[in-house]
């Protein structure tokens, strides 16, 4: 077992430098890559120890690991949930006063970390496809396993960036001058991805833990790429699909639970220990919780338009949000444990939860009309956070206004998680609206714009628009 974990360990190691020196203009031997990777894929046991070896890196990648140059940090800065307390630290506020510059660090560690995990799965896919020795259906079971962490990779891409390059196999000299594709062409791919994912896909945790993906974690995620498609039949298909299978999932009472590792919430997470098993704590936890003694180590904090929204009886409210005194200032207290070494771990980085589902039949229902069953939706999450039920306090609620509820629901439950208030403010066409007294606010700014080392190494790409 030792000499199979330092296998895929290398493997994990050798794609990346590739991947890097690539980048750099760097020559690397190809036979090391090739020995290695025939080595991972001579057996099924150590095919699943390199998928697993990819789980681990989206700990680490920045795009996926919580931490400062996260999804969830960053797009939470973009939009009007998290601020940062230094303000001299420009780079961060540059998210913040959308005033990115194309040079900006974490822009490029965020873009370059997705593709690296894609690079990753394409890697992977290939040495599966060539590989005779493993299990046919258990090959199956991993591609669905990398097409859909491949798949997730794209969906934020594409939301963040707009159009950008589509790569799908190794070949670096072919990668390397990938022009822009449009976002319909990503789209139809992570649909593709996802698509064959959850019909291959076992419907149990292939580990026994929920950091691995099964039919469900396809189907959920897929929910959500057919909300943003607008494709409004699939979205409530998928998503009552996930809803349905009560013996793995249920909406927690309580609101301490929910974050917890493999809670019965959780549909996907991601575990701290693909750090290494050295620390025990989130990512997440570590840049949102304001430790009480350590305050001054802290970075963010909730804008406070985000707490006046509440209302006061809200157990969300209550249990998920913290206080600073000294700082006076408010954090997310989803996750509680802001640093730790004590194992076993007892929270893990949460991805996708069910709660998210019935806000996406909810919104999905509306749209077809079905305003009765997209109330009862809502009502799931209103009563859970201790407020009056939609149907009993506005019965004839208007299409507007239960859209305009769901939207505050979503800001309400998914806060401070990969940022989903951005991507809505963007697909709703609230922003200019949330933003438009911001002196720094232009239409543009709602694409990142495209690393500018990037655009030096490959002139196919074209910058985003306003930049």
């Amino acid at each position: 077992m030792k000499i199979n974990r330092l296998i895929i360990r290398t493997f994990i190691l050798i794609l990346l430098s590739l991947h890097f020196s690539c980048d750099d203009q760097v020559s690397i031997d190809a036979p090391t890559d090739k020995l290695v990777r025939s080595e991972v894929f001579s057996n099924d046991q150590t095919a699943i120890s390199a998928m697993n070896g990819i789980y681990n890196e989206l700990y680490q990648a920045d795009f996926s690991s919580g931490s400062r140059s996260s999804v969830t940090v960053l797009a939470g800065l973009s939009s009007d949930n998290v601020r940062y307390f230094n303000s001299v630290n420009l780079n961060m506020m540059e998210f913040q006063d959308h005033e990115i510059a194309p040079t900006n660090p974490g822009n490029l560690d965020l873009w370059s970390s997705a593709y690296n995990i894609i690079y990753l799965c394409n890697s992977f896919i290939e040495g599966l496809t060539n590989s005779t020795s493993i299990d046919v259906e258990l090959q199956q079971q991993l591609e669905g396993e990398a097409r859909f962490v491949r798949a997730f990779t794209y969906f934020y891409l594409v939301n963040l960036y707009d159009k950008v390059p589509l790569v799908l196999k190794t070949n670096y000299n072919i990668n390397a001058l990938k022009p822009q594709v449009e976002k319909e062409e990503i789209y139809t791919q992570i649909e593709n991805d996802l698509q064959f994912s959850s019909e291959v896909l076992n419907t149990s945790y292939r580990n026994s833990e929920k950091t691995s993906v099964n039919k469900y974690v396809a189907k959920a995620f897929l929910a959500r790429v057919y909300l943003f498609l607008e494709d409004w039949q699939n979205a409530e298909r998928l998503s009552t699909e996930v809803l349905q299978e009560t013996a793995s999932y249920e909406i927690l009472e309580n609101l301490d639970d929910v974050f917890l590792a493999n809670s019965r919430e959780a549909i996907w997470q991601i575990s701290p220990i693909g750090g290494g098993g050295i620390a025990s704590n989130t990512n997440d936890g570590s840049m949102f919780v304001i430790d009480p003694f350590f305050s001054f180590f802290s970075t963010l904090k909730l804008d406070e338009s985000l707490v006046a929204e509440f209302n006061e009886n809200d157990l969300r409210r209550e249990k998920w949000i913290g206080y600073n005194a000294s700082l006076k200032a408010y954090f997310s207290h989803k996750y509680k444990i802001s640093a730790s070494s004590q194992f076993p771990i007892q929270e893990y980085s949460m991805v996708l939860r069910l709660a998210e589902q019935y806000l996406i039949r909810a919104e999905a229902r509306l749209k077809m009309d079905k305003t009765q069953e997209a109330v009862e939706d809502l009502d799931v999450i209103r009563k859970r956070a201790n407020l009056p039920l939609v149907a009993e306090i506005n019965p004839t609620i208007s299409g507007e206004a239960l859209l305009k509820e769901i939207y505050i629901q979503r800001r309400e439950e998914l806060f401070t998680e990969w940022g989903h208030r951005w991507f809505d403010l963007k697909r709703s066409g609230y922003i200019d609206t949330i933003f438009n007294n911001s002196p720094t606010w232009e239409i543009t700014d709602g694409f990142y714009p495209i690393p500018s080392e990037e655009i030096s190494k490959n002139p196919n790409l074209i910058q985003n628009d306003g930049y």
